[in-house]
């Protein structure tokens, strides 16, 4: 048993030496949204506790107001800022490749919705926590200073979307970690390598790895087979042109799937199907596109 227990031990450890650092460590998405989200929260969530303890030394000092009173005044903004913080975030991926001028009424419909909501979270936290103490509150006055609270929630949710927006571009920006060396293989060639650029950015990968490419406007968005979704600024139809010869089929007018990702088609009426590519992965076969349906359902597609 302590031979086993041992064994175990140092196994433990040899996999374990190459990963540890000293103190403790956090580990972040590796995906740059989800990144995003994560580092953008934090420093929110810091930058907002910052601002809530100087009202509360700024509201108490010289005796002039009840510290505890206070501390669950700003200690409630806080809180519903903490469970709101993520709005900013989903807003600027939804919108992302929206027109300018859309992108701005989607902030601003966020921003009102967040508004909102941090004005109806901290009054029932305020509500709860005065309750438990036996003092009063009138959340009905609070309801009444609305006017005055949507003006500060808004360049709140101004600055909470800038802070995002400086953490994306701080990991764009940012060198990639280097991976752990991997076994050498053979050089694949070029024809078997596809580069989806966007602006400077470039995300080189084999044609095996690219499921289906979809429409987003003015951008192509590819999905993969690890879950990414990178984005290319082209069209569809440029994009047919390049892959068709390369394996890929035009399904819909705004989809070209990879020919032998293709795993199943189910009918969906009408003469459409769906195009099963891998467990969580689908895409639309319309029946416009009849030389799709032929070349799919050949053996071996190619």
């Amino acid at each position: 048993m302590a031979g086993l227990a041992k064994g175990l031990w140092d196994e433990r450890r040899g996999g374990g030496d190459e990963r540890r650092r000293p103190g403790w460590a956090v580990r972040l998405p590796t995906d740059p949204a989800r990144r995003q989200l994560v580092i953008g929260w934090a420093v929110v969530l810091v930058a907002a506790a910052a601002v809530c303890l100087l009202n509360v030394l700024g509201f108490t000092q010289g005796g002039r107001g009840r510290v505890g009173e206070h501390v669950v005044y700003e200690g409630s903004s806080w809180l519903a800022i903490a469970l709101l913080a993520w709005l900013p975030w989903a807003a600027l991926q939804g919108a992302k490749t929206w027109p300018w001028g859309l992108r701005l009424v989607a902030h601003l419909a966020a921003a009102l919705v967040f508004s909102l909501l941090h004005v109806g979270l901290f009054i029932l936290f305020r509500a709860a926590a005065f309750g438990v103490l036996g003092q009063p509150y009138d959340p009905v006055g609070a309801v009444g200073a609305y006017r005055y609270e949507v003006w500060k929630d808004l360049l709140a949710y101004a600055m909470f979307a800038g802070c995002y927006g400086m953490v994306g571009l701080v990991e764009a920006v940012r060198p990639a970690q280097p991976a752990a060396p991997a076994p050498p293989s053979p050089a694949l060639p070029s024809e078997d390598l596809f580069d989806i650029r966007d602006g400077a950015r470039l995300v080189r990968v084999r044609l095996d790895e690219i499921l289906a490419v979809s429409s987003a406007g003015n951008y192509a968005q590819f999905h993969l087979r690890d879950g990414r979704r990178p984005m290319m600024r082209s069209s569809l139809a440029a994009l047919a042109a390049e892959l068709g010869p390369r394996g890929f089929v035009r399904t819909h007018r705004s989809w070209l799937v990879n020919a032998q990702a293709v795993r199943g088609l189910t009918p969906e009426g009408s003469g459409d199907y769906a195009v099963a590519l891998d467990e969580h992965q689908t895409a639309p076969l319309s029946r416009r596109y009849p030389q799709a349906l032929r070349r799919l359902r050949a053996p071996a597609a190619s």
